[in-house]
């Protein structure tokens, strides 16, 4: 007697997690895909791991989270106004020539930084190691730009590529943190900072390797258009979204750490954090494998739109003094806006962005998106101080707004 079958609707649902990885296949046809994505993954876990190793090294050994706390936004200027720079080399030189010695120099001040931290040096020699450390290459942005190399002919598996980097950005940014806590508090305050470093170097090292998906150098014209590279047409408004983007990231993060702070829940806020990039991560997966059947620059006006309505969810639980609970799953539906946002942006500059400097315009909005989080963490800060708290939540909703004001000016330029 053979064993029944299974229902119709359960084999559908059964099926799914399959034929969303067999849509992803052929993002990693191309030899050594596989490798550079797996080997960036760990650089991009180290940048993750970053911010909250910085903070808790210098609040554990001068006891001050306001020094800990400057050091690491002038840290995020710093690489804001060196990415895009580095860009520019990798653009003219090669990814390998440029990435391999900007790692390893940027390992020094790290070196240094620990040491002044530790011997009691001046404050001031914090802010220069830290800034001097943000030299390190943007491995996000090369990856991207040999998606584009690899993938130039079919757009389909670009969006689909583009947004598996984006849920790996997620995936890190959920793991890294943690990473990164687990490893200040149970070894030692230098340890985060110390492996993050380690991971990052091995992780550039490993993907400049992969010689063979590198996009090749590219051939500049002999004038650049006036104004830069930021006079290209379409750009403007594309790196508002992103600075908007950034906005949103750095006030919602302050917001949710002060707001379970206020409730006597501290310890809560990391895994609310968690929920955000979950949300996003998940939705990047399924954005990605869905086959795009608009325009990129009007899914980037749907996406922005999307992210602002949903991002009326915190701010409504915020503000009625909700639950943990229910604020969690207000910012995991929060956060499942985010992410096709990013990866129609993302598309979107490559295609708006000459050839031969696609890696220093990727860098630029990443730079916009840095400059963003630094500008909504301080404004975030600023007012759970002098707020009730939850009003913090208004800058996430308004920054959300601002970005589909700029992504609405691009659909409507490419309409």
């Amino acid at each position: 007697m053979s064993p029944p079958s299974s229902p119709p609707a359960l084999s559908s649902l059964s099926s799914l997690p399959s034929l969303a990885l067999a849509r992803y296949r052929p993002v990693f046809a191309a030899p050594g895909a596989l490798a550079f994505t797996l080997s960036g993954l760990l650089g991009r876990l180290a940048l993750a791991m970053n911010g909250v190793s910085t903070v808790v090294l210098i609040a554990d050994r001068r006891g001050s989270y306001a020094l800990a706390g400057a050091v690491s936004a002038v840290g995020v200027l710093a690489g804001a106004v060196l990415l895009p720079l580095l860009g520019r080399l990798v653009d003219r030189l090669g990814q390998a020539r440029v990435a391999v010695p900007a790692v390893l120099a940027a390992a020094l001040p790290t070196g240094a930084l620990l040491l002044c931290v530790r011997s009691g040096a001046p404050a001031w020699t914090l802010f220069l190691c830290w800034a001097l450390s943000g030299g390190s290459p943007d491995l996000g942005g090369m990856a991207r730009a040999r998606w584009a190399h690899l993938h130039r002919a079919d757009p389909a598996v670009l969006h689909r590529a583009n947004a598996l980097e984006q849920s790996l950005d997620e995936l890190c940014f959920m793991a890294g943190p943690v990473l990164g806590m687990a490893l200040c508090t149970t070894l030692a305050p230098e340890a985060g900072l110390l492996t993050a470093r380690v991971l990052g170097t091995a992780g550039t090292l490993l993907f400049a390797a992969r010689r063979a998906t590198e996009p090749p150098p590219g051939r500049a014209p002999h004038r650049h258009p006036a104004g830069g590279l930021v006079r290209t047409p379409g750009l403007p408004p594309l790196l508002a979204v992103f600075l908007a983007a950034g906005v949103l990231f750095g006030s919602l993060e302050v917001t949710t750490l002060a707001y379970t702070d206020a409730l006597g829940r501290q310890a809560a806020g990391g895994g609310l954090l968690a929920l955000v990039a979950a949300g996003s991560c998940v939705s990047g997966l399924v954005f990605g494998a869905v086959r795009p059947r608009r325009p990129v620059a009007r899914r980037l006006a749907l996406g922005t739109g999307a992210m602002t309505v949903l991002m009326l969810l915190p701010l409504a639980a915020g503000l009625s003094g909700a639950g943990v609970p229910l604020l969690g799953a207000a910012l995991l539906a929060a956060g499942s806006g985010t992410a096709p946002t990013m990866v129609s942006g993302m598309t979107l500059a490559q295609r708006l962005l000459p050839a031969h400097r696609l890696t220093e315009g990727m860098a630029l909005a990443v730079s916009a998106i840095l400059v963003g989080i630094s500008t909504g963490a301080t404004l975030g800060g600023a007012l759970a101080q002098h707020t009730a708290p939850g009003t913090g939540y208004l800058l996430p909703a308004g920054a959300a707004a601002l970005a589909l004001l700029a992504a609405t000016r691009l659909s409507r330029r490419d309409g």
